[in-house]
Order: structure tokens, then C-alpha cells, then sequence
């Protein structure tokens, strides 16, 4: 019998990369970070009731009509439109066509695109780092982010807008790094088109918002996709022409279509898509030259209706609690980037995400500093991609540089950029849970000084004081994100977090229900409380200003169903958040006279009397809140007052109504 020899077990050398079979916990961690923001965006959703009323309105009417679906009409009757483009309308308008109308079936896309942009920036970033952890903390700084999960929560059309963004630079960061073999399905020109695509739909959701990130995709694309520079060109073409076709068809359709046939274009003051486009919703809000506006904001450092421009505008006390949190430190991180970066090759993916994420940052950020036209805080969601992003990046990259001097200052002085910043919003709402300022300064100084000495830890040891140090730096953000998802919002103006002592529409929390620099609705004549008029016309329950909507009555909504088959519209209101709360509680359309400001030509005066004689129009209620406007029609002014004239008025819940359907008193 023969010892079979083995060979000798030898010991490893300590130098030895000897490391255990680990689990994949990415698909644990990316599950419960899903989980946990679409709880935080579905949390206590309906308490908000309609949201924006304005749009809720035209999602209802969308539910009723194709032709209004198509169009983004405020009413199933088509009379106008909103003033968007509709893409951001048409899951809502679904979602009320399968589940019917209420508050969740308005809301709940807005927070499905909410999880779906966390899910997708998350994967962005992982695959430009290739670390999981950077993707995580990237996708989490996105998720509690106060104006993202307001708006994530809410029916105005920013949230397809970011979500689509992202998708977009999903596809950019793709194209640089895919195979140049023609017949790979992946080929960079595919991923470019795509991108094209994207934002295209994004402009038919919110229009030319969406091209201020255009320069960075560019940008890095020209600078770092692996081919020759007149490909790139080529492939920038291709982009392009996709985003004119993605954009291009609906508005080619609605200008070719006969205007006789179709609703008013709302916010355009000649029933033009490429007026609204221009104008009011284009360079209008650059320089405050918007024509039917309300008012305008004041250029350089100057102050007006919406707020004070510069370059301190995003960490004002109406903003800076929206967005400001981590701003700050993604700034830093992008200084850092390129700094340890160094002298990776042109198409280094990291550098290119560098890129991509800082121009969208930086030319976001300065447009919205500088505006002088129509600023509301919650614009800001634009930049929550791009902050986050660069704060997931910039950790990834210090972590690996930790062993090093430069690294390691580099890691306190983010940690410490972060803490003050969370300190002074918090400071900003002392009544807010008071000790949480305290406790978020002195955890962050102790942890800026621990990250100084991760290079010399353990490396699970270092693991957990860094995962203390990212979920510190989060904590004042996440406290105003949860304060956001378990308060109310509604109206036109809805900010994120609780009250402070400034802020549009009352400050944050408020709800938006008044305009900047003091509330209420814009009226003719007479003060405005809570935007409801106590001068001017006959006030009581049910009216509205023009930044919130009626909430009528029973027996006013009883009125308004009684024989509505018989009529075109069962109502006209000026305004056209007040026509959408008496179009919501009764579900039948209500004209929107000179649309949202109450100042577009639409309809007529003369147009107005030819309904009326055809009996299209049964009531019009009185008192509704309408302003004075930058050149704006007076239409709506002398609508109101020719009905005043020709017909009796009585009050029904409170409100002033004319019944129209005996014809104008002779």
C-alpha cells in the first residue's frame, strides 16, 4: 500500500491578495434604496389634494378627449391649452383614463418618474466608476434632495423633465465609451441618437429648459468619444437631428393645423407654439420681457417680483434651503476631479462624466442665478442630477486617493463644506427641530476629522467612518426631504421643507399659494388674502386668486352639473386656476378666459357673445383672480365686464355667478 503524496499546504505571503468569496450586495442595497425613495414619494401622497390645479385640469381634460390629450388642452371642450408643451401631461391623463380622477391617480407618475431617475442615475454613475458604493450615494443624494422630492410628488412637469435629463445623459456617457464596429448594436451614433431623443421629449415637456444642458453634452462628447473629431462632428449631427425630429413633429402639427380647429395656444399672445416658445416660456424668462406676464424680475444684482438675481441667488433664504445642500460640495468635488484625474487619456470615462455633470451644473446653475423673468425656487430640481452626480463621483475618487495627503485633505474639506452648509439652512428654520443644527455640526466636524485618516484605517473600519461621513453630510437634507413628503403642497408655487422667514409664496412649506414679495392672488382691484379677493368683486367661499384654485361648494357644484350636456361649457372663470377647480369637482369642461395670467386674446370679446348666443356657455362665475399684465390682452377685463352689464348676478355657495343661457338682458 502506497501514501499518496500531496503537495505541501504553503502559507500565504503577506503580500498575498488572498481575499474570501463575498456576496453581491449591490442588488440588496440598489432594492432597499429604491424601496426607500418610492415610500418617501408615495408617503401620504393625496394630501395634497390636485397639486397644481392647472395642470390636474388639463390631465382631466386629457382623460375625456384625444384632441385635448393631444394638445394639452385645459378643458375637454379644447378652448385652450396650458402653456407647456403636453408630454408631461399624457401619463396623467392616462392614468386618470384607467383608474379615474382623484388625487393618487394625478400624482403617483410624477413619483414613478421620481424612482426611475434615482434607479437611473444610480446606474449612471456606478458604470462610470464602476463602484456600486458611488452609484448608491449618488442616487441617495438625488432621492432626499428637499425640491426633488417636492416635485417628485407633485404635477408641475419638472419631474419628466429630470427624468428624461438623466436618461439623456445616460445615453451621452454611453456613447463615449461604446465599440466603433458599425454593426454593434451599441455603437456610439445609436447611443447619440437616443440622447436626441430624450431631449426632444424633454422639450415637449417643458420646452427650452431642457437645451441648457446641450452645452455640456457636447462638450464632453467633442472631448472625449473614442473616434476622430470629424466622426464626432457627424455623430453631434446625428443627435441633433434626432432631438429636431423627437421635438419637431408635435410642433409642426399644431402649427400646420387649422387654428379655427384647435384650442388657443395658452401664454402666446397671437395662438403661436413658436411665439410661446420664443417668448414667453424662452428668452422672456431670461431677460423679464414676458409679454402677458404678471411681472418680471430685475437683471443683474437687481431685485423684483422673483427675487434678487446674482450669483448668490441659489443660496438665498427662498432657495438655498431647495437645493444648497450639497451644492457647495459638489462644486468642490468637480474642482477635485479634474485635479486627481491628472493626466488620464482623452477618453478617460471618469473625466467625461466630470464633464458632462459640471457643465450641466454651471450653465444650469448661472442661467437660474441670473434670470431676470419668471424665477420660481422649484426650478432648482434641474441641478439635483448634477449635484448629486458630482457628490457620488467626488466621494468614489477621494476614497481612492485616501492614502494620500492630498486625498485625505481633500476628503475633510468636503465633509466640513457639507456640515457648515447643512448648519447654516438649518439656521435658517430654528423652529425645525432645533437640535438637529447642533447635531449635525458637531457629528460632521468628527467626521471631518476621521475621514483625514482613512488612508491609515482598516479598510472595513475606514468603509463605516466613511458611511458615517456620506450619511452626515445627507442628514439636513433628508430631515427637509421627509418634513417635504409629510406636508401638503398645492397652488402654483410650491416650495420644499418647512417655513422660513422668506421665500416665494410665503416661504418654504407654505404651499405656494401667493406670489413672491407678498401673498395672494394677483386681482384686479382690491387686497388679496391667501389668494382670495376681499376688494374689488363680491368675495366668498369657493374663489380663487390667480395662483390657487376654487375649491366650490356642493350646491354651486350641483349647479354647475345641472343639464351639462346641454352646453359646450358648463362654466367660464377668468383665470385659469380658477376654471380648474370648478372643472375638477364638477368633471365637465369650464372655460379658462385668457388662460393661466387671465391676459392671452382667448376667447374675444366679440368670440365670448357668439358663444353665449349659441348657448354654448352656461354660467360665468364672478371674482375670479386676474391680474395686470406686461402687454397682456385686456380681453378678459372686458369680458367681465360686458357680462356685468348684460346679466344678473346671484350668489350660489357664496360666489358671484351669471346664468348665460337666457341671452344678454336687452
Amino acid at each position: 500500500m502506497t501514501a499518496t503524496l500531496l503537495p505541501p499546504v504553503q502559507a500565504p505571503n503577506a503580500g498575498d491578495d488572498v481575499r474570501r468569496p463575498r456576496r453581491d450586495w449591490y442588488p440588496f442595497a440598489l432594492g432597499g434604496l429604491l424601496l426607500a425613495t418610492a415610500v418617501l414619494y408615495l408617503w401620504g401622497l393625496s394630501e395634497s389634494g390636485w397639486g397644481n390645479s392647472f395642470y390636474a385640469a388639463a390631465a382631466q381634460a386629457g382623460s375625456e378627449s384625444w384632441k385635448a390629450f393631444f394638445f394639452g388642452s385645459s378643458d375637454a371642450a379644447n378652448s385652450i391649452t396650458v402653456d407647456k408643451t403636453p408630454l408631461s401631461l399624457w401619463p396623467m391623463a392616462l392614468s386618470v383614463r384607467i383608474f379615474g380622477l382623484s388625487s393618487w391617480s394625478i400624482l403617483v407618475p410624477q413619483a414613478i418618474e421620481g424612482v426611475l431617475a434615482v434607479w437611473l442615475l444610480v446606474s449612471t454613475v456606478r458604470r462610470t466608476t464602476r463602484s456600486s458604493a458611488a452609484g448608491l450615494i449618488a442616487g441617495a443624494a438625488l432621492a432626499v434632495t428637499p425640491v426633488a422630492v417636492l416635485m417628485f410628488r407633485f404635477d408641475n412637469p419638472d419631474a419628466m423633465l429630470v427624468l428624461l435629463m438623466v436618461g439623456a445623459a445616460y445615453a451621452v456617457l454611453r456613447a463615449i465609451e461604446a465599440p466603433l464596429d458599425l454593426g454593434a448594436v451599441r455603437h456610439p451614433v445609436r447611443w447619440m441618437a437616443l440622447a436626441g431623443v430624450l431631449v426632444g421629449l424633454g422639450f415637449l415637456t417643458k420646452m427650452l429648459q431642457v437645451f441648457l444642458v446641450l452645452p455640456a453634452f457636447a462638450l464632453v462628447y467633442l472631448v472625449a468619444a473614442n473616434t476622430g473629431v470629424l466622426k464626432r462632428l457627424g455623430h453631434l449631427l446625428v443627435a441633433f437631428g434626432s432631438m429636431i425630429a423627437a421635438a419637431g413633429w408635435w410642433i409642426a402639427i399644431v402649427e400646420l393645423w387649422p387654428a379655427s380647429s384647435r384650442p388657443y395656444i395658452g401664454g402666446s399672445q397671437d395662438n403661436s407654439i413658436l411665439e410661446l416658445t420664443l417668448g414667453y416660456n424662452g428668452f422672456g424668462r431670461l431677460n423679464g420681457n414676458e409679454t402677458g406676464s404678471v411681472g418680471g424680475g430685475g437683471g443683474g444684482t437687481g431685485s423684483g417680483m422673483w427675487g434678487e438675481t446674482g450669483i448668490t441667488r441659489l443660496f438665498s433664504s427662498e432657495v438655498g434651503g431647495q437645493i444648497a445642500w450639497l451644492l457647495p460640495t459638489a462644486l468642490l468635488m468637480l474642482v477635485a476631479g479634474f485635479w486627481l484625474a491628472g493626466r488620464a487619456p482623452r477618453t478617460d470615462r471618469v473625466r467625461a462624466a466630470l464633464i458632462l455633470w459640471g457643465g450641466w451644473l454651471l450653465v444650469t446653475g448661472l442661467t437660474f442665478s441670473f434670470m431676470a423673468g419668471i424665477f420660481h425656487a422649484y426650478y432648482t430640481v434641474a441641478l439635483a442630477p448634477a449635484v448629486a452626480a458630482l457628490v457620488g463621483i467626488g466621494a468614489w475618487q477621494l476614497w481612492q486617493h485616501r492614502g494620500t495627503p492630498v486625498g485625505a485633505c481633500l476628503a475633510t474639506a468636503a465633509v466640513l463644506t457639507a456640515t457648515v452648509t447643512s448648519f447654516v439652512l438649518l439656521t435658517e428654520t430654528p423652529d425645525f427641530v432645533p437640535w438637529l443644527r447642533w447635531t449635525v455640526l458637531v457629528l460632521g466636524l468628527l467626521a471631518a476629522i476621521a475621514v483625514a485618516g482613512l488612508g491609515w484605517m482598516p479598510r472595513r473600519i475606514a468603509a463605516v467612518v466613511a458611511a458615517v461621513a456620506v450619511a452626515v453630510s445627507l442628514a439636513g437634507s433628508a430631515s427637509y426631504a421627509v418634513e417635504t413628503a409629510g406636508t401638503a403642497h398645492t397652488g402654483s408655487i410650491p416650495t420644499a421643507g418647512p417655513s422660513s422667514s422668506g421665500g416665494f409664496g410665503g416661504g418654504p412649506g407654505g404651499g405656494g399659494g401667493g406670489m413672491p414679495g407678498g401673498g395672494g392672488g394677483m386681482t384686479q382691484g382690491g387686497s388679496t388674502t391667501g389668494g382670495t379677493q376681499t376688494g374689488g368683486a363680491p368675495t366668498g367661499g369657493g374663489m380663487s386668486g390667480l395662483l390657487d384654485s376654487s375649491s366650490p361648494g356642493a350646491e354651486l357644484v350641483e349647479a354647475l352639473q345641472a343639464d351639462a350636456g346641454d352646453y359646450t361649457w358648463v362654466a367660464a372663470a377668468v383665470g385659469s386656476n380658477s376654471a380648474a377647480g370648478y372643472q375638477l369637482a364638477t368633471e365637465e369642461p369650464v372655460m379658462a378666459i385668457g388662460g393661466f395670467n387671465g391676459s392671452d386674446p382667448s376667447p374675444t370679446l366679440e368670440e365670448f357673445e357668439q358663444y353665449v348666443a349659441n348657448g354654448e356657455i352656461h354660467y360665468f362665475i364672478g371674482g375670479s383672480g386676474f391680474g395686470q399684465s406686461q402687454g397682456g390682452s385686456s380681453a378678459s377685463s372686458d369680458i367681465a365686464a360686458w357680462v356685468a352689464d348684460n346679466f344678473t348676478a346671484t350668489t350660489i355657495d357664496g360666489v358671484t355667478v351669471y346664468d348665460l343661457s337666457g341671452g344678454a338682458d336687452q
